[in-house]
């Protein structure tokens, strides 16, 4: 077994395989991170720099917007 495979057995998460995830209004940070196998749908994402609130759809880091309130 390798470090990189001990490590996350153990729980902890690799910088590389994370990616935070953009508003699609405004492309600003939200509070949120995706693995590669973060799957969401119907995702009520709220953006605390432009104060919108999207439903999304995330598969293997794609996002897709459903509706914008």
């Amino acid at each position: 077994m390798s470090i990189t495979e001990s490590y996350i057995i153990r729980g902890g998460t690799i910088s590389d395989t994370e990616k935070w995830l953009l508003c699609p209004i405004c492309q600003g940070k939200t509070r949120n991170k995706l693995r590669g196998d973060t799957e969401l749908k119907n995702f009520p994402l709220f953006c605390l720099k432009c104060k919108q609130e999207t439903l999304i759809d995330v598969l293997r880091y794609k996002v897709t917007t459903i509706k914008t309130k």
